[in-house]
């Protein structure tokens, strides 16, 4: 598995338990590893999102792109992968499944750059 065949299943397991309210049956092992820090983390992630958007309010996100946003400000703060990778991986991962009218990206991006600037 890929980073970012990684990086979808988690956003996608996000997304469900985001939506469902149901933790979704994960069976890879480090799509449930990951999920599960980025859950552990959840209150604190979404402080920093939070405090990095401007005008606008968290549950204003889609589900898909809050699981997105979530995913890569964990990895910004949480692990040693470069911030502008991860950036980048989270613009493409909001290409594929979030981008209805080619803006969300710039959206998501500039929202990823403020949390980067804060962190």
């Amino acid at each position: 598995m890929t980073r970012r065949e990684l990086r979808e299943q988690v956003v996608l397991a996000l997304y469900i338990d985001d939506l469902l309210k149901t933790l979704p049956k994960l069976k890879n092992e480090k799509v449930k590893n990951l999920f599960n820090e980025v859950k552990e983390k959840e209150l604190e992630i979404d402080e920093l999102i939070i405090s990095s958007l401007e005008n606008y309010a968290l549950n204003r996100l889609s589900f898909v792109d809050r699981a997105i946003v979530r995913l890569a400000t964990y990895e910004m703060k949480f692990t040693e992968t470069p911030k502008g990778v991860i950036i980048n991986e989270a613009i493409e991962i909001t290409k594929k499944y979030a981008d209805i009218d080619d803006k969300q990206y710039k959206f998501t991006n500039k929202l990823l750059d403020n949390i980067k600037k804060g962190l």
